[in-house]
């Protein structure tokens, strides 16, 4: 059997501890670095759904609005209002699911001319049933008489 001589065994203990040592820290941190989050109220990881959206595009002179993000199935009212708040066009659709557009949508012509002088004195807005959320405020032009 090989005996050590002094120094060469004082080395050997030296790594021996740091290791250890190191290693203990390690342990000692690694709960943190891999604690999972605790879970929502309902027991389960809520992800935020997508926000609905709005917008616009002409066809038969008319403005038409479009939509994605929706609850497929679900209805949806699409409205055209004033500046002033007074409703200029309203309409209750249902979202179909979409080939270019995420989730539920919908694609529905007014009865509004398209073809408005400059100037966005309305806002299209679609409101999902399903969920009771809203999309954000599309400005739009509507051509609105003054006799």
């Amino acid at each position: 059997m090989r005996i050590l001589s002094p120094a060469t065994s004082r080395f050997t203990r030296r790594i021996t501890i740091g290791l250890a040592g190191a290693a203990v820290t390690g342990l000692a941190l690694a709960p943190s670095a891999l604690a999972t989050p605790a879970p929502a109220a309902g027991g389960a990881h809520q992800l935020k759904a997508p926000q609905p959206y709005v917008f616009s595009y002409g066809y038969n002179s008319h403005l038409s609005l479009g939509g994605g993000n929706f609850t497929v199935g679900g209805r949806v009212y699409v409205v055209v209002k004033l500046n002033s708040g007074a409703t200029h066009y309203g309409k209750w659709v249902v979202a179909r699911p979409g080939q270019r557009n995420p989730g539920g949508t919908f694609h529905v012509e007014t009865n509004i001319p398209y073809s408005c002088p400059p100037g966005k004195n309305a806002y299209a807005r679609g409101y999902d049933k399903a969920t009771g959320v809203w999309s954000p405020k599309l400005p739009v032009s509507v051509c609105v008489r003054f006799d």
